[in-house]
């Protein structure tokens, strides 16, 4: 009887310290809203051309804000950047479809979005309403790529004139030791 009890009470702290330490994730996911610039382009439709040209505004608009970005220290720098380039970061999207024969226009936006949650490497972002970079390609009614413009977590590997592109990401680095030194 003696082991029963004593397995019953282990057991009730091993549950215990798994919902801590549960907790102790999600609430370092919280804030994480409030730290991330999002981008989210949205495909004219789900038609095969329309897709496959959303990859090439996203590829054109990623090597736009790279060298733009790279002084960026915090969401609010990176914010105020991408908002001063709003008229430029549609005219890079309306100059690729065009180029490709797409004359329906682009539109880029900021502004508040909600997002399903993404892992990226260690860091997850959880699901929530985050302040987004919007490329709004034609109808935008199909299929959309998205990522983090700040930090670049989408960035990491890109090529900008011949040079790979290697960012540090100060909240990355936090949220990569906080979880190691609880291993």
């Amino acid at each position: 009887m003696k082991k029963i009890v004593l397995f019953a009470i282990l057991f009730i702290v091993c549950i215990s310290l798994a919902v801590g330490a549960f907790n102790e994730k999600a609430d370092c996911d919280v804030g994480i809203a409030d730290q991330v610039l999002r981008i989210h382009i949205r495909a004219n439709s789900n038609g095969d051309e329309d897709q496959t040209v959303k990859y090439m505004v996203k590829s054109a608009v990623v090597d736009y804000l790279v060298p733009l970005l790279v002084g960026a220290t915090d969401r609010e720098k990176a914010i105020a950047i991408v908002r001063s380039h709003l008229s430029e970061l549609s005219d890079v999207a309306k100059t690729v479809l065009e180029n490709n024969g797409f004359y329906y226009g682009a539109t880029a936006e900021i502004k508040k979005e909600t997002f399903p949650t993404r892992q990226y490497d260690e860091l997850t972002l959880p699901t929530g309403e985050y302040t987004a970079l919007i490329v709004n390609l034609g109808a935008a009614e199909g299929d959309n790529w998205w990522c983090v413009v700040y930090p670049p977590l989408c960035f990491v590997g890109e090529v900008t004139d011949g040079k790979k592109v290697v960012f540090v990401s100060k909240l990355k680095e936090i949220i990569r030791d906080f979880f190691n030194k609880n291993k």
